[in-house]
């Protein structure tokens, strides 16, 4: 306590600062007023640098991208009155009587094929594809830019589950039909990722249903089932009649789904619905993972293929239907589906519903198949007998097609080996131009 004594005694004898006047001529005053002076334009100064700082990053950053919502699928890739003013050239029919079909999986096998015969006859066709990797993404884009783009059809890049992007398209055009082909197709993939078949083949689906039953005038569904559903069914030919609840792979039980999925909203909202079972569709710019296509390559690169038997050496064989005879089918099926009973989402009354196959009735063997390859190809083919894998294949295929005949008016016109000709032809000029090309 005695220490503090001086030092207080000093604090009590400061003058308040209202009262306290230094003395000028003092040192203390003089560096005082000095280091004030000096140090207030520096502040000044640094202020100034930092708030330009502040307004220069300000301007240079780009706009804040928003996040979307869990769970909900987004697509950049459209917008713009360019954009609208296309799509609505690309749905104007040529004539009133005309129909106006968004196709999906446009730039597919079968979708590509479609919408060029939908459009070459007259009708407005949209097409929407998400462009995905499930094989070589580059003949996609070539069938839009040496079939669909040559056509005059305009393909919006985007994903079947994007809700605002097909409420967007439903907004600017009245569509009469929807040709629904947007799928995660083959067998064996669904053994490696099993959860594309759910959001393409199940989630894609119903979300797309329910865009069109809250369309005011709603339009008729044609989509694309398959012949993988009658799975275990021994009988044949394969029947709309026939059981269907013994699917073989994930791929037929999401195909199967579809369907009852697909009843249930034409009981629930009116929709006029009509599934396609297609059965093992080939020809001209076809899917790289069917056989007949890696056959090809492989028999003209002298590699080994693979050809599959069931057990005690039974005969493995396919349907093979021709794209064009499929096309076929798909139209008749817009031409003759009976208008939708719904409107806005309410049912105004019972609504057509059908379950049609499409196929060419005569199945080939594989062994078949490959025989026909050499002779086209001139080349003799490394084989491979070995036992079918459980893999979700089935031993064999074979269309009942009386409905299609009754219903559609449909009947095949090609027969296996001139359609194989025509995708030989195909597959050299389309593969040696691509050679060319990256000289």
């Amino acid at each position: 306590m005695t220490q503090l004594k001086p030092i207080l005694s000093h604090v009590d004898n400061i003058p308040s600062a209202g009262k306290f006047k230094p003395d000028k001529s003092s040192l203390y005053y003089i560096h005082h007023r000095l280091r004030y002076q000096t140090s207030l334009p520096k502040l000044t100064i640094w202020s100034t640098i930092f708030l330009s700082l502040i307004v220069f990053f300000f301007f240079l950053s780009p706009p804040a991208t928003p996040v979307p919502r869990r769970g909900l699928r987004t697509t950049t890739s459209y917008g713009g009155s360019g954009w609208e003013s296309r799509i609505k050239l690309s749905a104007k029919p040529r004539s009133g009587t005309g129909h106006t079909v968004l196709v999906t999986g446009a730039a597919g096998f079968i979708g590509a094929h479609a919408s060029v015969a939908l459009k070459r006859r007259g009708d407005g066709v949209v097409g929407l594809d998400n462009f995905n990797h499930y094989y070589d993404i580059t003949l996609k884009k070539s069938r839009k830019s040496k079939l669909l783009d040559r056509a005059g059809v305009f393909v919006v890049e985007g994903d079947i589950n994007d809700g605002v992007l097909l409420r967007k398209l439903f907004g600017l055009v009245h569509f009469t039909h929807v040709l629904h082909l947007a799928a995660q197709a083959g067998v064996r993939y669904a053994m490696v990722n099993p959860n594309s078949y759910i959001r393409s083949n199940i989630d894609g689906f119903v979300n797309l249903l329910e865009v069109v039953k809250s369309s005011i005038a709603q339009p008729a569904i044609v989509w694309a089932s398959s012949s993988s559903v009658y799975g275990l069914n021994s009988k044949v030919p394969f029947s709309e009649k026939d059981r269907t609840d013994q699917p073989a792979s994930l791929y037929a039980a999401t195909k199967k789904a579809g369907e009852e999925i697909a009843h249930a909203y034409n009981h629930i909202y009116g929709l006029s619905i009509t599934g396609l079972r297609f059965f093992t569709v080939y020809g001209p710019w076809g899917r790289p993972d069917m056989a007949y296509f890696f056959f090809t390559k492989d028999i003209l690169n002298r590699k080994q293929i693979s050809i599959f038997e069931g057990p005690n050496h039974g005969t493995i064989a396919r349907d093979f239907t021709y794209i064009d005879d499929i096309v076929k089918g798909c139209l008749s099926a817009i031409d003759t589906a009976k208008k939708s009973t719904g409107n806005g989402g309410k049912k105004k009354g019972e609504a057509q519903f059908r379950i049609i196959n499409l196929g060419n009735t005569s199945p080939v063997s594989v062994h078949k198949l490959v025989s026909i390859l050499e002779k086209l190809l001139k080349v003799k083919a490394k084989k491979k007998v070995v036992l079918m894998p459980r893999n979700g294949d089935v031993p064999i295929t074979h269309a009942n097609i009386s409905l299609a005949r009754m219903e559609l008016g449909y009947k095949r016109t090609m027969d296996l080996e001139m359609g194989l000709k025509k995708f030989v032809k195909w597959y050299l000029d389309y593969y040696d131009a691509k050679k060319k090309s990256s000289w």
